[in-house]
């Protein structure tokens, strides 16, 4: 048996005892050190007092207990204003998108309203062809490539009002009581393949009877243009008719059953005949046309009347029949037929013909002629084609040349117009009234003197009102409400040549009154189409 003495005993259990002071004494500075490295406040601290500590806070600064976070960048919302959702993925942050929900990197917005094309796509409509979208476009409606706008009020020239007669002014033209409804130079009647040196001369009108458009048929020393002035404001060069053989300054176009038959003084020229209707389909304006018919049974001729009641052509001024009528069956339009001629009265230079309606019982029914032929006044019957008879003649005192005249509405008067007495004998615009109550006895009214020493040249009759042709006078509007008390009144006018009123072969060549919609049609030597209009 193993035996211990005390003392041994003793000594091992201090031993043991400052062995475990010593351990306790390593672990409690051990303790102390790692404490004492420790950063103040990392544990448990929220700076912003949300609940959330901050070393996991998304946003320490600002109490944000719900730790939104919409665009997942670990930032929360409230201390990342800029939200840099990207909904469609192209890069740009929807809150600078202008087409946050399509992709669009170039973010292209043509119109420039803040909102991008790949969301608003862009309106191409171009109304009127002239390759300007609408939306840019100053004259939607018309077209106008050149987008001119002289007085920059932000709409084309050529969608303009009109330019009303105003103390006595309409733009730089003489006016009273008609207004200009619009222009077109005889450029702007040119293709500029047919240009040259050009001249205005006849013109006429047509409405089209399926669209009720009207066209202005302008006369020019070339051609012949149509133009469309169902829009008055804005006319339209829809196309032209070359000259048959050469260029003329006299050109003259009449209308019947929707065909348009033209004359001229150039040599062999003939008479083209043109189906108005072709121009409801033109595409690509102006187009150049060819004739329907080319009528050569005469070659050059001065003027052509056709009574449309009886579908005859008078056509005047050629080499035949000493210048006087010759009759060209119409009926068939594109078939003209020659059924002889009236030479007896001798040169006509212009001639009006009517189914005869008025006072003279004698002749109720029959086709009446009265010719103005050169020194006096002929009146003819001309309804038997193989055998047209004179039934009379008139003249007056101070003769320069017997122009053109036309009946009144009840064929009581007949109006005539001398073209050179201004010029030979020095009297102001002089207008002859003829009574025909008689046709085998006419008789010399009265006559009326203008303002002006103008020149007259083509007068016609529309109602109550007598539309002359005055060359540098302009056109010249009169009431024949009191022609059988002898009495005639200038109610109006429009001069499209304002730098003078005095003698000479310049202005206004024709007039046509004749539209139901009270358009009226001026073709001008110089100047080329104005389109006018009574004031309001």
């Amino acid at each position: 048996m193993y035996y211990s003495s005390p003392n041994k005993a003793h000594k091992y259990m201090c031993l043991t005892t400052r062995f475990l002071k010593l351990l306790c004494i390593y672990i409690g500075i051990g303790l102390a050190i790692s404490c004492s490295s420790e950063p103040t406040g990392a544990v448990a601290t929220d700076s912003d007092g949300d609940g959330i500590i901050d070393s996991i806070d998304n946003c320490v600064q600002i109490a944000n207990p719900d730790q939104e976070d919409l665009d997942g960048d670990g930032i929360g919302d409230a201390c990342d204003p800029t939200d840099d959702t990207d909904t469609d993925g192209d890069t740009i942050i929807d809150s600078e998108d202008n087409c946050p929900e399509i992709a669009n990197l170039d973010q292209l917005d043509s119109d420039g309203d803040g909102i991008g094309d790949a969301c608003e796509p862009i309106d191409n409509t171009d109304t009127d062809g002239d390759t300007i979208i609408d939306s840019e476009d100053n004259c939607p409606e018309t077209a106008n490539p050149d987008q001119e706008d002289l007085d920059g009020d932000g709409i084309g020239d050529v969608c303009e009002q009109k330019i009303p007669c105003e103390n006595g002014m309409a733009d730089i033209y003489p006016c009273n009581g008609y207004d200009l409804l619009s222009y077109m130079s005889l450029e702007d009647l040119t293709p500029a393949a047919a240009g040259g040196s050009l001249s205005g001369n006849d013109s006429w009108g047509w409405t089209d009877p399926t669209t009720n458009k009207e066209y202005a048929l302008v006369g020019l020393n070339s051609h012949a243009a149509f133009v469309d002035i169902s829009n008055p404001l804005v006319p339209i060069l829809v196309g032209i008719l070359p000259t048959a053989t050469v260029n003329s300054s006299w050109r003259d176009i009449k209308v019947y059953q929707n065909h348009a038959f033209i004359v001229s003084e150039a040599s062999g020229h003939g008479m083209q005949v043109f189906d108005l209707t072709r121009l409801r389909n033109v595409s690509n304006t102006p187009e150049t046309f060819t004739a329907d018919t080319h009528f050569t049974d005469f070659g050059r001729a001065h003027n052509i009347f056709i009574n449309e009641t009886s579908g005859y052509a008078y056509v005047v001024g050629t080499s035949q029949s000493s210048g006087g009528a010759l009759f060209i069956n119409l009926q068939n339009p594109t078939s003209p037929v020659s059924e002889g001629s009236f030479g007896a009265g001798g040169y006509s230079h212009d001639v009006q013909v009517v189914s005869y309606t008025g006072p003279d019982t004698d002749h109720i029914g029959k086709e009446i002629l009265i010719g103005s032929n050169e020194n006096e006044v002929v009146i003819a019957d001309v309804t038997n084609k193989a055998n047209p008879v004179i039934l009379s003649t008139v003249t007056y005192s101070n003769i320069g040349y017997t122009h053109q005249g036309w009946f009144t509405e009840d064929l009581t008067h007949f109006i005539v117009g001398d073209e050179l007495d201004e010029r030979d004998i020095g009297n102001n615009t002089r207008t002859l009234i003829f009574d025909m109550s008689d046709l085998d006895n006419p008789v010399y009214d009265f006559d009326y003197l203008g303002a002006t020493r103008a020149i007259d040249h083509n007068g016609y009759v529309n109602g109550n009102n007598y539309f002359l042709a005055s060359y540098r006078a302009g056109v010249r509007i009169f009431d024949l409400s009191q022609i059988n008390s002898n009495t005639i009144t200038e109610i109006g006018f429009f001069d499209t040549f304002p730098e003078n009123n005095s003698v000479g072969f310049n202005g206004v060549w024709n007039v046509y009154p004749f539209f139901e919609s009270g358009n009226i049609v001026i073709s001008d030597i110089e100047r080329g189409l104005f389109v006018i209009k009574k004031s309001n």
